[in-house]
């Protein structure tokens, strides 16, 4: 395994794995077969209804709590300081532990100051080894940055191959946050896995379109967690440390960036309604 090491000093697995739609009946069974196949980061979150199973499976695992790096986001729905605050304590409930390795702002919506202020106070506290923010854009990232006492040590926004984030990589750089993907295969889009030139480089090596992505991400510096609920797919996920692309191969994949979500835009009042209607 390769690790990042954060803006204040704490090490963080490069590639873990996310539980995002894993349904909650499914969850412990996925995070301990994840678990036994040498994850060590598991990415999961409030909204997605499923943190109790990731608790079990640190219980169940047997692995001690530090071999293990756990991320959670607070919802929409808990904005402000007093509700992240009571949120925090409940997700620490949910995942059974005393402390979370890296704790996020989920979405840039509500009253993320007071998330933020809240997030502080667990940070010193002890209850998260590090804090930070999700699907934060340049300018609302700059702006938390700035103002935050703890500047973010990660932002995760979606990022693949189709949007490498080349502008937002600039600003998060200036300000030594960790950039972090959601969706390192775009969840399929734009024929993710028959991709030409992920696949023609993919040959070269005996790997699959998937596991060239994620190396592309990782050689960038990139953390990752794809998801996936069946063991094969989990191994060969995990199975992307032994090959490394050439300068040539990596720009040819740069090349591939529209520097645009395939999924939406955080700047859509559609999209901004659609938040606000996840309870």
């Amino acid at each position: 395994m390769d690790y990042i090491t954060l803006n204040n000093g704490v090490k963080m697995p490069q590639l873990g794995y996310g539980v995002y739609q894993t349904p909650p009946e499914e969850t412990e069974r996925c995070v301990l077969t994840a678990i036994k196949n040498g994850y060590r980061s598991i990415d999961t979150a409030q909204a997605y209804g499923n943190e109790e199973g990731v608790g079990q499976a640190i219980v169940k695992c047997g692995l001690p709590r530090e071999e293990l790096f756990i991320t959670t986001k607070i919802w929409v729905s808990n904005a402000g300081y007093e509700k992240a605050r009571a949120s925090i304590e409940e997700s620490l409930k949910k995942l059974k532990t005393d402390y979370v390795d890296l704790l996020l702002i989920h979405q840039p919506f509500g009253d993320y100051y007071g998330t933020y202020r809240a997030m502080e106070e667990a940070y010193k506290a002890g209850k998260a080894r590090a804090i930070g923010v999700s699907n934060f854009y340049p300018d609302r990232y700059i702006d938390i940055a700035h103002f935050a006492e703890v500047v973010p040590a990660v932002n995760q926004v979606e990022t693949h191959v189709f949007q490498q984030q080349k502008e937002a990589r600039k600003y998060l750089s200036k300000y030594n946050t960790q950039i972090m993907s959601w969706g390192p295969f775009a969840e399929g889009k734009n024929d993710f896995f028959n991709t030409p030139v992920l696949k023609e480089i993919g040959a070269k090596y005996g790997k699959s379109a998937a596991q060239v992505a994620l190396r592309f991400l990782l050689q960038n510096g990139v953390v990752v967690i794809p998801k996936s609920t069946h063991e094969e797919r989990m191994q060969e996920n995990f199975n992307v440390f032994d090959f490394s692309l050439t300068d040539e191969e990596m720009k040819q994949i740069e090349a591939l960036d529209t520097g645009k979500s395939l999924f939406f835009s955080h700047y859509s009042p559609e999209t901004v309604e659609w938040f606000m209607s996840i309870v």
